[in-house]
């Protein structure tokens, strides 16, 4: 699997349908638009539906519309997770080949017991040993060795794999960080603008691209918006929805977080008029770096 050629800044947006947008997603959509945007390229929505038990009735179709509702108009189709299954079976199926998978049975007790995964002595479990009443995982041959990058926004990273990645889970539904990877590379994403929560994940997602033959995307990791207990603002943390009959207000709060000195009349603006205004305006060095609560 080779990622297609392109000179063109591909960026994209991939929320998970687990409840609505809220405003740390905000901070998130439109960061990865403005960066996209101002570099000429293209920005993609892709809804990592991966994960049903999770999922929230109705969300993904309220993450859409509140996209909308903020003009934050994506490039080309919408593309489901749900709907490419098969292209995430063929890849496993190469990797299988190549003899760089194996099953895992340890259970998520076993792994916290350990203080990790054992990657050795699963690795050297005979098939025949593996007992046939128990689901497997399936995990990557990746741990070892260290993968280094340059966030645009956090600077040169270097990452040890520590833990053979699982690429498909016990209960048989694919692995986020296989999905995100072959997705990137289907779609030919050149850049991958996501919160900072993501970052310690990119070694190891860096690790899956150079295995299946991919230049790995440029990344980078934006501030999180934290609540305010001094967690991150997330569905997981019940944070509220975000207002759609608010939307100027909302997008110049999201800018005031990235770093822009937001004047305040931009809010009488439409929001096509207040992404005008950012994209012509918008310079990577000027983010704020720190996770911190929206004032």
């Amino acid at each position: 699997m080779t990622s297609k050629n392109t000179n063109r800044y591909i960026g994209r947006f991939a929320p998970s349908p687990t409840g609505p947008l809220h405003f740390g997603s905000l901070v998130c959509a439109l960061g990865s638009y403005l960066d996209a945007i101002s570099h000429g390229g293209h920005w993609l929505v892709r809804m990592e539906d991966l994960d049903p038990p999770r999922e929230e009735p109705g969300a993904a179709d309220r993450i859409l519309k509140s996209l909308e509702a903020h003009s934050l108009h994506w490039h080309g189709p919408l593309e489901w997770q749900s709907r490419r299954h098969s292209l995430y079976e063929q890849t496993l199926e190469a990797l299988a080949e190549r003899g760089l998978l194996y099953p895992c049975q340890c259970s998520r007790a076993q792994i916290r017991k350990q203080g990790g995964h054992a990657n050795d002595s699963c690795r050297d479990t005979p098939r025949e040993a593996l007992q046939a009443d128990l689901p497997s995982a399936l995990r990557l041959h990746c741990a070892g060795g260290e993968e280094t990058f340059d966030d645009i926004w956090q600077g040169s990273r270097h990452q040890q794999i520590r833990e053979d990645t699982i690429l498909k889970r016990r209960d048989g539904l694919y692995a986020y960080q296989l999905a995100v990877v072959v997705d990137d590379i289907d779609q030919g994403i050149t850049h991958v603008v996501r919160g900072a929560d993501l970052l310690e994940t990119t070694g190891a997602q860096q690790r899956l691209f150079r295995l299946l033959g991919a230049q790995p995307p440029v990344f980078g990791h934006l501030p999180l918006v934290m609540g305010a207990a001094g967690q991150k603002l997330s569905k997981q943390n019940h944070a509220p929805a975000i207002d759609d009959q608010r939307p100027a207000e909302n997008l110049c709060a999201a800018l005031r977080f990235l770093g822009f000195h937001t004047p305040t009349e931009l809010e009488e603006e439409s929001p096509p008029a207040i992404l005008h205004w950012a994209v012509a305006r918008w310079q990577r060095q000027q983010v704020d770096r720190r996770d911190r609560q929206l004032q």
